[in-house]
């Protein structure tokens, strides 16, 4: 341990190295050690990692089980699904890899003591859809936090900024760097693999909710897009990024309607109380053709009809909670339990609007765009497959490892396999686990290098924004107004107005075009540019600026990968008005960019999609 300019320097030399505690990092923990009993597996955390993630607050539901067990549903027919749902376009190989192992995942779960209800007739898991089964997930993180814990060396509170290359070879990783947000200690992770388990993206496009209410957000607002800019910046592959997710929820508290429309059958209509989404399917059909007679209708075309709904001034869209409780107490309590579970906000929005679920309806809205890769979308990193499984240019070697050798994902990170959702997050956090510690197994003494200038340079790059706070600050006037630099909050609202005006956000009803999008990446060039005066008060604000800088390297990603695809693929989460059609015989690829760091340069091209499931 060294001291250098009032930063401490902590140096952790380990085998694996997990970024992100979600429940990707936590199943890649569990595994890891399962298969590498002898090796150093440590996992940094930028919170706590009892209460880190998409499911720090809890969920209602597991929503990817199979049910093999009772032959419920095999894997081929959640591909079936996933491939559905997105409109053609996922990865088979990792998916079906995902679906054959997540039972055994969720079993774990019950074991370690997480009150999955069951049904009173049958004995089996409850359903509350054909591949959803209801829990009681307040304490859902924690108990599979405790399994990380008790797996791996947890270094919680660290924000990982960079991803470390290998100075010998710099298509290897080598390690990352970051900072305590508690006490500011600079951290260099040399590691022989690395695992990145962080979150998609929030506060990407600006969200409904503004002012003092623009932390609530559907998707976790602390978020900020480190699954795929450290990824991006240190020269992976990625794919579908300009699959970004919109989601139907009531409005005001994102409150799920998943267990309202599954177990309780509930029911959507405009303001008139008619039920639309017939109405809307030759226009739908016409879009995207055959994609429109599948069962169910996939995620974003479910969203296109409320849209047109809402454009055609029959709103607000209305969910009869009150049709679906009726006189029965134990529906309330389920509809009621599924927001204290997971959503407590959305209680507080009913309670405070007067809003009783016996007797009035509850006003439905689409949210802003997210960006991830565990949810209804494939946004993330092109990743190697299962040798079993995936063609020869879907494998190069180890299961879930990049095009950065060494760098492997999980949960968000990995593009092309929608529908993991928690169960699946760990899931893939198990295979990419079990990958790394062979990929370390097979180094022998051909291990990484990282060179210490490099590391140095880091480090002042890293704390910059403290220095240039404390030089700016002394040219502060009229209490706040900064001429010398920008704070992170100043950055963060430029980003959401450029993403929600110019790349498809609510304020233009999700729609762009080449020349909206060219003229967003011009501001976000100038954003960029701004970015190296920002000023950062405090190790939060240091935090909260690097964040920023992960969220704006994603969002180029997400405007480029949709000014490259020139069809609107998924109406309801995006439409390119200048191209307003799905194309098939043009667009049944993947897109795929390379980001070049040093050079700023993107390299756009098209990855082919194998169907290996008839």
């Amino acid at each position: 341990m060294s001291r250098r300019f009032g930063h401490r320097v902590k140096t952790v030399d380990c085998d694996i190295l997990i970024i992100g505690g979600g429940f990707g990092g936590c199943g890649a923990a569990y595994e890891a050690r399962y298969w590498g009993r002898d090796l150093k597996i440590v996992v940094a955390e930028k919170a706590h990692i009892d209460r880190s993630g998409a499911v720090a607050h809890g969920l209602s539901a597991i929503n990817c089980y199979m049910g093999m067990q009772w032959g419920e549903n095999q894997p081929e027919d959640f591909v079936r699904y996933a491939r559905s749902d997105l409109m053609g376009l996922v990865r088979e190989d990792l998916i079906f890899d995902i679906a054959r192992h997540v039972d055994a995942t969720v079993h774990k779960f019950d074991e370690w003591g997480l009150p999955i209800m069951k049904n009173p007739e049958t004995g089996r898991y409850l359903r509350e859809g054909k591949w959803q089964i209801m829990i009681h997930g307040e304490s859902y993180k924690p108990i599979v936090a405790e399994a990380a814990k008790k797996s791996a060396e947890v270094i919680n509170r660290i924000m990982v900024t960079h991803l470390l290359m290998d100075s010998a070879r710099p298509n290897r990783v080598a390690g990352a760097v970051g900072f305590s947000v508690r006490d500011g200690s600079f951290y260099v992770f040399r590691a022989k693999a690395l695992i990145n388990g962080a979150g998609g993206a929030s506060h990407v496009f600006r969200p409904r909710s503004v002012g003092e209410g623009m932390g609530r957000t559907w998707y976790a607002p602390w978020s900020s897009a480190s699954a795929y800019a450290l990824l991006l910046e240190a020269g992976a592959k990625m794919i579908q990024l300009e699959n970004r997710i919109v989601l139907a929820r009531f409005k005001d508290g994102y409150g799920p309607v998943g267990a309202w429309f599954l177990l309780l059958k509930t029911f959507v209509t405009n303001a008139y109380g008619e039920r639309f989404e017939g109405s809307w399917m030759d226009e739908i059909r016409a879009m995207v053709g055959k994609y429109a007679d599948a069962s169910p209708l996939p995620t974003c075309l479910r969203n296109h009809a409320l849209l047109q709904e809402v454009k055609a001034g029959k709103g607000p869209i209305l969910m009869h909670t009150q049709e679906a409780i009726g006189d029965s107490r134990e529906k309330e309590e389920i509809g009621w339990e599924d927001f204290l579970d997971m959503t407590i906000g959305q209680a507080v929005v009913w309670a405070s609007q007067n809003i009783d679920p016996r007797e009035t309806p509850s006003e439905l809205i689409t949210s802003e765009p997210y960006v991830m890769g565990s949810h209804a979308t494939c946004s993330g990193a092109w990743a190697s497959g299962p040798e079993d499984l995936a063609p020869p240019d879907y494998q190069w070697g180890y299961n879930r490892m990049t095009t950065v050798d060494g760098l492997f994902g999980a949960g968000d990170t990995i593009g092309g396999s929608a529908h993991k959702f928690s169960s699946g997050s760990f899931t893939e956090g198990r295979i990419a686990g079990k990958a790394a510690v062979r990929y370390v197994r097979d180094l022998g003494r051909d291990l990484p290098r990282v060179d210490g200038q490099a590391v140095e340079r880091l480090r002042q790059t890293v704390f910059r924004p403290l220095d240039t706070y404390a030089i700016g600050r002394n040219e502060i006037v009229a209490g706040s107004v900064a001429p010398g630099y920008i704070t992170p909050l100043h950055g963060l609202q430029r980003l959401e107005k450029i993403m929600d005006e110019y790349v498809g956000g609510v304020s233009m009803f999700y729609v762009t075009s080449a020349p909206l999008l060219n003229r967003g990446l011009e501001l976000l060039q100038m954003l960029k540019e701004d970015m190296a005066q920002i000023g950062a008060d405090g190790l939060h604000q240091l935090q909260r600026a690097w964040e920023l800088h992960h969220r704006v390297v994603t969002a180029e990603a997400v405007a480029r990968h949709t000014l490259f695809r020139e069809e609107t693929r998924w109406p309801g989460y995006y439409y390119r008005a200048d191209h307003p059609k799905l194309v098939d015989d043009d667009w049944h690829v993947f897109t795929a960019s390379q980001y070049d760091a040093q050079s700023g340069q993107w390299e756009m091209g098209r990855l082919p999609v194998h169907h290996i499931v008839s």
